[in-house]
């Protein structure tokens, strides 16, 4: 019986350590970002990504599948943030990818998520043929599912008309490194910056949420 706690025990400790290894910078790219509409994943209502820009200074689009361990970890992070500045002028959207709306849903109760989520697709076969691929692969994601990847959005430099809301911003392609992405958070709604010793560092990894092609990566103790 001790013997399978223990190895209980190790198991989960990989699986923490192998989901907080694609974290990534925040880098500028040139991204031809459009205005969607997409079903929201509570209610299935038709939600326009311009209508939950409005009065906000910064908004951060997350796409994600639902069960990666990496959006996971990164998932209660992004409602710390989003509940902490949205008096301020932020929004968050989750577009969920990969899964279906009932896992969806599950997520966003698991996780106790309030900010607006939507979906894109419902199965991994779709993987090629969405929008969040494209955006991807086109600022230098090679990840397989991209999970999960997020872009930016200057709502003061957004195009007034057309369906191109941007054409130049700035995405994390990975996990947020969370005093770096608090920071870029507060230098867009015009505060002072965090103590620079709160802010975590990157760190180098590999594709984990592959489940067709699992691997044995080196355990590495998380940057806390």
């Amino acid at each position: 019986m001790k013997s399978l706690f223990a190895i209980a025990i190790t198991l989960f400790a990989f699986t923490f350590a192998y989901a907080q290894n694609e974290q990534a910078p925040i880098v500028e790219k040139d991204i031809k970002y459009k205005d969607w509409k997409l079903r929201d994943s509570r209610t299935d209502a038709a939600v326009d990504l311009r209508g939950l820009l409005e009065n906000k200074r910064l908004a951060i689009v997350v796409y994600y599948a639902p069960w990666c361990h990496n959006w996971q970890h990164d998932a209660p992070m992004v409602e710390r943030l989003y509940e902490k500045y949205r008096d301020a002028g932020l929004q968050v959207i989750g577009v969920s990818e990969y899964d279906l709306l009932a896992n969806a849903r599950t997520n966003l109760d698991e996780f106790k998520i309030k900010f607006p989520a939507v979906y894109e697709s419902q199965s991994r076969d779709d993987r090629e043929k969405t929008d969040h691929h494209g955006y991807r692969t086109s600022t230098g994601d090679s990840r397989k599912w991209g999970s999960p990847y997020y872009v930016f959005i200057d709502t003061a430099k957004v195009e007034k008309k057309g369906d191109t809301l941007v054409k130049n911003t700035f995405v994390i392609n990975g996990e947020m490194i969370e005093g770096e992405g608090e920071n870029f958070i507060r230098q867009h709604l015009g505060l002072k910056p965090l103590d620079p010793a709160t802010a975590k560092k990157d760190k180098n990894g590999v594709e984990v949420c592959d489940p067709d092609k699992p691997s044995v990566p080196a355990l590495k103790k998380p940057n806390r």
